[in-house]
């Protein structure tokens, strides 16, 4: 599949799926020495190749379409992190609800580790589409492959599109447990020990991944 099909299915789902809604979010994936980006403003119901944008990582693009405004942060994911291959940003409800409240995911369940650490962290909040915003997605995915973005939503790395779906996907099931749990008591957290062994298996089973794609 084309890497421009890949990203029309993945916008698609991100709708469908529930994690997004209307114009909101963004995805995108490398492309040569930059990337391809979903448009500003389009509707991913109705998302086609043609509301893709073209842009280098110095937020130069070409077309008539104006890139996601989120352009930045996915570029600067993409200077930092050589192993990313698409980043996937949405307004998931879970994901966002923790967000607001300015908490991460902690370890109260060992899939926690499935975004490559022993928590999903928080970042704290700046505006839409601006160089600060850039600047706290980086650090909090220097060695993450997702966070939550305060007051804002989430936002995940993988090497193809479906698989950042994927680890959104995972992301807002592990928010919207961790969710539920807070009316009843904060969670007993697995210590470090516990999720360093967890880990450990975590990487031969994402390898294994890759490598069946399931």
């Amino acid at each position: 599949m084309t890497l421009d099909a890949q990203l029309v299915d993945t916008a698609r789902a991100m709708n469908a799926t529930g994690l997004n809604q209307g114009r909101s979010g963004n995805v995108s994936a490398r492309c040569g020495d930059g990337m391809l980006i979903t448009a500003s403003g389009c509707h991913f119901d109705d998302i086609t190749p043609e509301h893709l944008v073209e842009t280098d990582l110095d937020g130069r693009w070409r077309g008539p379409l104006k890139p996601s405004s989120e352009a930045s942060f996915h570029a600067a994911i993409y200077r930092q992190r050589p192993d990313a291959g698409a980043v996937i940003h949405v307004h998931s409800p879970w994901a966002m609800s923790l967000a607001c409240l300015h908490r991460r995911i902690p370890p109260f369940h060992y899939m926690v580790a499935v975004a490559g650490g022993t928590d999903i962290p928080g970042i704290p909040y700046a505006t839409f589409g601006t160089e600060e915003l850039a600047q706290h997605v980086a650090q909090g995915l220097a060695d993450r492959d997702a966070c939550l973005m305060a007051n804002h939503g989430q936002v995940a790395l993988a090497d193809t599109p479906a698989a950042a779906l994927e680890l959104a996907q995972e992301v807002e099931h592990l928010a919207r447990s961790y969710g539920q749990l807070l009316p009843i008591g904060e969670p007993v957290l697995l210590d470090d020990d516990r999720m360093a062994e967890v880990l450990g298996r975590f990487s031969s089973y994402r390898r294994n991944a890759q490598t069946t794609g399931t």
